[in-house]
């Protein structure tokens, strides 16, 4: 993607301005002179001070600085009539200038724009192109040129085909990480101070609250999101939701997922055989979620469960002759 703080100017109008911050916060984790802020600010610098480092006017970086203070990554403190920025204590900033400290020579806010955060975050291992354009949702274009940069800068290496972090540049991901939780948890306060997150993804994250949350993006899951399959259990007082933006509820195959993610023990993985048993889910979306969120021999052992009417030795599954009193009661038929 472009990287538009390019093209901003001082003469922007307001509503043009917060039409831009809408459209380019939909795509891109940080911009860069929010990036440059980042790299350069230091304890109690004023927006001049800050001018003056990076050559732009004190209006551009008031913005800035104001995207950072919204993402809870700088604070501002009045002290007499300046407004002092300081760096805020989360992870991700303090990862973020060791590395701009250590490696002066390289510029990472015109590095780390558009994509590269994205492909940066699923680089937690070797991975070749397409494993990383698969996990990250792009094109395979888009991962090799922003593969292609950090190579020639000489932050990443191939090696049979697989892509990976040369030296101590794994603190690349380390930081992308770092920042899509930070993030995540901001998201997530704003609408349930107490939450807890139990997975995450670079667009996703599910969560744990004490209180109904109706924000947009987020879709009830657990096992109360079970009911609307004629499921009906008993409930805890804790709530459970996804949030992501790129669904508009949350399908079976997810759903049997999220209830493992929650809790892998007997009785879930007995709910969510019902659920399998009752629901006709497409296997291959089944398994799809199971990769997704790292429960593919969980997924693989209950479908081969309900295909040998339980003939397989799993102690974390209910005997066959349970199981079908168990189907019984909540009138699930199933395969002969």
């Amino acid at each position: 993607m472009e990287d538009f703080s390019e093209h901003t100017t001082d003469n922007v109008t307001s509503v043009e301005t917060h039409l831009y911050y809408s459209f380019v916060l939909c795509y891109t984790v940080l911009r860069r002179i929010e990036l440059e802020v980042l790299a350069t600010v230091e304890r109690g610098d004023t927006i001049s001070d800050l001018a003056k480092k990076l050559d732009h006017s004190e209006s551009y970086l008031s913005r800035a600085v104001g995207g950072l203070v919204e993402k809870e990554l700088l604070y501002t403190d009045r002290d007499g009539r300046r407004k002092r920025v300081i760096p805020s204590d989360a992870r991700a900033v303090e990862c973020y200038q060791d590395l701009v400290r250590q490696h002066s020579h390289i510029d990472f806010p015109e590095l780390l724009t558009g994509k590269t955060l994205e492909v940066l975050y699923h680089l937690d291992q070797p991975r070749t192109v397409a494993d990383l354009a698969a996990r990250s949702d792009n094109y395979r274009n888009t991962v090799n040129r922003v593969l292609k940069r950090l190579r020639d800068r000489g932050l990443v290496g191939t090696s049979d085909s697989h892509y990976r972090f040369n030296g101590d540049f794994n603190r690349l991901h380390e930081f992308a990480r770092e920042l899509v939780h930070h993030l995540h948890r901001k998201r997530l306060e704003s609408v349930a101070p107490n939450g807890t997150i139990l997975w995450e993804s670079h667009d996703e994250f599910l969560a744990q609250t004490e209180t109904e949350v109706e924000a947009e993006g987020f879709h009830e899951t657990g096992l109360a999101r079970f009911a609307v399959f004629d499921l009906q259990f008993l409930l805890t007082s804790h709530r459970y939701y996804v949030y992501s933006e790129d669904i508009d509820a949350v399908s079976p195959a997810a759903l049997c997922c999220h209830a493992l993610v929650i809790d892998d023990g007997r009785r879930h993985r007995s709910y969510c055989l019902l659920l399998l048993s009752h629901v006709d889910i497409d296997e291959q979306d089944l398994r799809a979620q199971a990769a997704k969120y790292g429960l593919e021999d969980e997924i693989d052992a209950l479908l081969r469960y309900l295909e040998t009417h339980g003939a397989i030795d799993d102690a974390s599954l209910p005997a066959w002759a349970e199981f079908q009193e168990m189907a019984a009661d909540y009138e699930v038929d199933l395969p002969q």
